[in-house]
């Protein structure tokens, strides 16, 4: 892998209150008005809007949640959950927490095309390193809806129904059933991450999932930030009991609750606002629901509680990608396949089955399919249209670098296809990209950003250990930067070219931001001029001179690799970013960790 990099900037990513769930309003008897955009709009609505009634799509699956749990939110517990979510202090070795591969940067999904658990370095985003796992984390934004869990399904509530556990709630040995008290899957579910080895819980501690969750218990008692947090929900530890694992996955599952966001355009065109969606999206929308035959197994009906899966098991073909260092075992002759189902079940016809992805918030996800194999929308829809052509033509080049090597034999896989794939799916250019601006905006609730949900990172956590750093998407950043030069741009106090954001640290709760080995400073101009970057060390000493030279108006970058002039490693330690342009000075602070 390359060194880590990462984009400085500064930002406040501290501690906000959890945001209730908007009471949306159930839907209202519409009002057929005449559309002033034509007569293609008006015939786009009332498609639509028949289409979306006859599959039962209603929009306002988040305002019942409450309905279902049989009670509110409860915010305080949901605030234990989230610091939970962000301390390493619940996984053995040390150097993993739950958002390290469910970030907030991505959805609470994950960063890399197959997840990295233990043994990273600290960072969460493109720039993570490490041993890989054997499939990517999925995304967790709106699993409170989902009966079933993990790309293989391995946990399931058996009743179909994620807030009923009356049929049970399944899980591989040796938890089995044996957690089919509990009132939710998530609160199950949660039972089980502190126990995986190769995520958080590491290969050194000897014994069972009973004592890794045994030995998890013991560090949170031991913190008092921790007791008294569990003891303003839970009167029992408030009166000295202690916190246990029950409490735990109550409290991991109630911050889940809060990460439904289901309000996007589609929902809102479906609670009646035709000006929601544009014509592209509905178009997009027509052909998912209809003749692209997407909602057959992305459905949104029954059990499915409008999640786009109908959660059940299919065979995509997918490329068998597998990495150069991992700590999982890969399946076949090569070890560079996955058998999916099979590995659950025992049962060789459910080889390279995969759970059905649900689809919402679609656009906040770095890759596609249960290994990452397709980094694009655009790609992963192409796949789904001619899985022949895509697999046999597939070329891993476009993955990270320990992603690239030789892919697993794939024919076995297309023998098994599903048959719903087994001949292509034909569609114009046109079509292809309303489909593609459907999943991508139509199913995005904006809530989701990364600006968004970067605000429920801690900026301390009970434990008193650090956070990992969380690298913002270079999307973003640019995007906030090009911000910064349209409104230097109209300041009249400042004309000439300047910057208004220079290594700022928008990446990571703890100021200033460590980096290791690399980093690179962003900056802006609002016109074309000279640049100059020259980094000090802490007593004012020149260490190097990064840039020295005309820009033009917009968004640059330089990277620094640690190293001076003379291209010695400098040391550990505190140093100073200066840049000018024109008459504008400004020094940032960095922090170089080896």
């Amino acid at each position: 892998m390359s060194p880590a990099r990462m984009m400085i900037a500064l930002v406040l990513v501290g501690a906000s209150v959890l945001r209730p769930t908007p009471a949306f309003a159930t839907p209202v008897e519409e009002r057929i008005v005449e559309d002033p955009l034509g007569a293609e709009a008006h015939a786009l609505n009332r498609a639509l809007r028949d289409r979306l009634r006859e599959i039962g799509f209603t929009g306002s699956v988040e305002a019942t949640l409450p309905e279902r749990l049989g009670r509110p939110i409860n915010r305080k517990l949901a605030t234990v959950g989230r610091l939970l979510w962000f301390d390493t202090v619940t996984g053995l070795n040390d150097d993993n927490s739950c958002g390290g591969c469910h970030s907030p940067t991505n959805g609470f999904g994950d960063t890399q095309s197959i997840a990295i658990g233990i043994e990273n370095n600290n960072l969460v985003g493109p720039s993570r390193t490490g041993p890989r796992n054997q499939r990517r984390a999925p995304m967790v934004i709106n699993n409170a809806f989902f009966p079933t869990l993990m790309w293989n399904s391995r946990f399931a509530s058996l009743s179909g129904d994620p807030f009923d556990n009356s049929g049970g709630l399944s899980f591989p040995a040796p938890e089995s059933l044996t957690l089919s008290y509990l009132p939710h899957l998530l609160t199950a579910q949660a039972f089980i991450p502190p126990t995986e080895r190769n995520e958080v819980a590491g290969f050194d501690f000897v014994g069972d999932n009973f004592a890794i969750r045994e030995e998890v218990l013991n560090r949170l008692n031991a913190i008092p930030e921790y007791v008294h947090l569990f003891g303003r929900v839970f009167p029992e530890v408030q009166l000295g009991a202690p916190i246990d694992f029950d409490m735990f996955g109550q409290a991991i599952a109630e911050f889940e609750f809060t990460l439904t966001f289901t309000d996007t355009p589609l929902d809102r065109f479906a609670r009646s606002k035709q000006s929601a969606m544009t014509n592209q999206q509905k178009r997009g929308a027509l052909l998912f629901f209809g003749e692209a035959g997407c909602v057959s197994c992305h459905a949104v009906s029954g059990g499915s509680n409008e999640m786009f899966s109908d959660f059940q098991q299919h065979v995509l073909a997918v490329p068998q990608v597998s990495p150069d260092v991992t700590n999982s075992v890969f399946d076949g002759p090569g070890a560079n396949e996955d058998f999916g189902l099979e590995q659950v079940t025992g049962n060789a016809d459910h080889r390279y089955m995969f759970r059905t992805s649900p689809l919402r918030n679609l656009a906040m996800q770095t890759s596609f399919f249960h290994n990452g194999a397709f980094t694009t929308i655009e790609d992963a829809v192409r796949h789904h249209l001619d899985v022949f052509e895509s697999a046999r033509n597939y070329d891993p080049g476009h993955l990270d670098e320990d992603l690239r090597g030789p892919v697993g034999p794939i024919e076995p896989a297309l023998a098994r296809v599903d048959p719903l794939l087994s001949q292509p799916i034909e569609l114009s250019e046109s079509e292809f990209e309303d489909l593609v601006a459907f999943l991508r905006e139509g199913l995005l609730d904006k809530r989701a950003l990364p600006k968004n949900l970067m605000k429920l990172i801690p900026r301390e956590v009970p434990s008193g250990r650090p956070v990992m750093i969380f690298e913002e998407p270079a999307a973003l950043v640019a995007e906030e930067l090009a911000n910064d030069v349209e409104a230097a741009a109209v300041r009249p106090t400042r004309p000439e070219p300047a910057s208004v954001a220079v290594a700022v640290n928008r990446l990571q709760q703890n100021y200033p931001n460590p980096f290791n080995p690399s980093t690179t400073i962003a900056f802006s101009l609002a016109a074309r001029g000279r640049v100059s970057l020259v980094i000090y060390d802490a007593l004012g000493a020149r260490v190097r001179s990064l840039l020295d030279d005309v820009r033009d108006a917009g968004v640059s970058s330089v990277g620094w690799d640690g190293r001076g002039d003379e291209g010695t490693e400098a040391a550990s330690g505190v140093y100073f970013c200066r840049m000018v342009a024109g008459s504008f000075n400004e020094t940032r602070r960095l922090v170089l960790v080896r």
